[in-house]
């Protein structure tokens, strides 16, 4: 845009309440990402020291991420309606000791029941950082939604890069426990740097802002929504059920294809280089979606955006399935990519929709409800996804995950602005609720 359209007035705008660039807070937002990802990310690289040092079972152990999915999605509904109406500092502060502290005494724990007590509580830590920092971009940049939540999110799915070869390298039967301490350390410490960056903007701060436009659902330049839903509205329409079936279908295909996807490659007979290679490309592939993603929806209709990029997630899982029959590596490694390319931007497309249709005062509530679909979605990658192959074997399981991703691309076509689907207009700086 050129530097005297509205991009330019929401960024002086926000420098007259903040003192500096608002884009400080999406670096400090990604910061607290990228510190807290080890929980989902790391956590198949310590698993195995920890089962042979405390003689737990697998069944024991794999309850730990289980845990870990339903507390860090099932928390951040209230932690979004607190943060609305109190602001992010004060539960970053909170999540600094529980996520940082969580992963520090993990380190003594010798028994199960410790290790899903840590884990759990870790996690709140985790749903508390990634509500904050999703809805810190959706609050101050109506302009960039797409890219700055792309960013945080990015963070949470990348970061663990950085951790994951120190990890590997150290955490050793004997050596895992100092693995955990020095961790939860800096797990801590980045937090805790962020929670003095991050704040909320006043209600209503741009909106004499000339053009408003947000990113909305009809491309680049679509106006921001005439009114806030509280949650209750929001529940009261068509267009947050569709999406939240969208997003249990799109979230359960790509939580079963990381969960399973070694497992799968096995199965397919494929290398042991080749299933590590597919694991360590799951990260890096989903980080760089969910930016790139991001970004280009700013610039195009939102809903066509995550058409596509959901249709083209299960046509990759279409190819993970058919380079898996047929052995090519290579062509798996690349259906492996693209699949998870285009399924990680749903957390970045979604909150950035929510706040097109429901505005950014009650973002962090609404998209938290909209991202409690998580839980269904790692029900269905991890107990169902085994279940099913059981029962109808590797190639129909990983089918029907495709299969869910390409209905919901489908689904995204009749999404409409909650007022223009209903033929009204609605009220500017009201909180819809009735």
């Amino acid at each position: 845009m050129a530097a005297d359209g509205p991009d330019h007035e929401y960024a002086a705008r926000a420098r007259e309440h903040l003192g500096f660039s608002r884009w400080w807070l999406v670096v400090a937002a990604a910061l607290a990402m990228g510190a807290v990802s080890p929980y989902q990310y790391v956590w198949s690289s310590i698993e195995g020291p920890l089962a042979t040092d405390l003689e737990i079972s697998p069944t024991a152990l794999g309850l730990v991420f289980t845990l870990y999915v339903i507390f860090q999605s099932g928390s951040q509904f209230p932690v979004g309606w607190w943060r609305d109406r109190h602001g992010p500092r004060g539960l970053t502060l909170l999540a600094a000791g529980l996520a940082g502290g969580s992963y520090y005494l993990l380190s003594y724990a010798t028994t199960p029941l410790q290790l899903w007590v840590l884990y759990s509580v870790g996690a709140i830590g985790v749903g508390v950082v990634y509500t904050v920092a999703v809805n810190t971009a959706l609050k101050w940049f109506p302009d960039r939604r797409g890219l700055t939540t792309g960013a945080g999110t990015m963070a949470f799915a990348g970061g663990a890069a950085l951790f994951v070869p120190y990890v590997r390298a150290n955490a050793t039967v004997g050596g895992y426990d100092d693995v955990l301490r020095t961790m939860g350390l800096i797990i801590g410490a980045a937090i805790l740097v962020a929670a003095f960056v991050l704040r909320d903007p006043p209600e209503s701060w741009y909106a004499d802002v000339d053009g408003r436009d947000a990113g909305g659902d009809e491309g680049a330049t679509a106006a921001a929504p005439r009114g806030d839903y509280t949650w209750r509205g929001m529940l009261r329409t068509w267009q947050f059920w569709l999406m939240y079936a969208m997003f249990v279908a799109v979230s359960g295909a790509g939580l079963m294809l990381t969960a399973k996807i070694v497992s799968f490659a096995a199965a397919m007979g494929l290398t042991a280089v080749t299933a590590t290679a597919s694991a360590t490309l799951l990260p890096i592939a989903g980080g760089v979606g969910r930016l790139l993603l991001g970004e280009l929806s700013d610039r195009v209709n939102r809903r066509v955006a995550m058409a596509a990029s959901f249709a083209l997630c299960g046509l990759g899982l279409f190819a993970v399935v058919y380079f898996g029959q047929s052995g090519t590596t290579v062509g798996f490694l690349v259906a492996v990519v693209v699949a998870t390319f285009f399924w990680s931007p749903q957390y970045t497309l979604f909150p950035s929709i929510v706040a097109d249709y429901y505005g950014e005062a009650e973002s962090s509530a609404n998209y938290a409800l909209l991202y409690s679909g998580k839980m269904w979605g790692g029900i269905f990658g991890g107990t169902v996804t085994g279940w099913l192959v059981t029962v109808s074997g590797w190639t129909w399981t990983f089918l029907l995950g495709g299969a869910l991703a390409v209905v919901a691309g489908g689904a995204a076509l009749a999404l409409r602005p909650p007022g223009d689907a209903r033929g009204e207009s609605r009220p500017a700086a009201v909180a819809v609720d009735d």
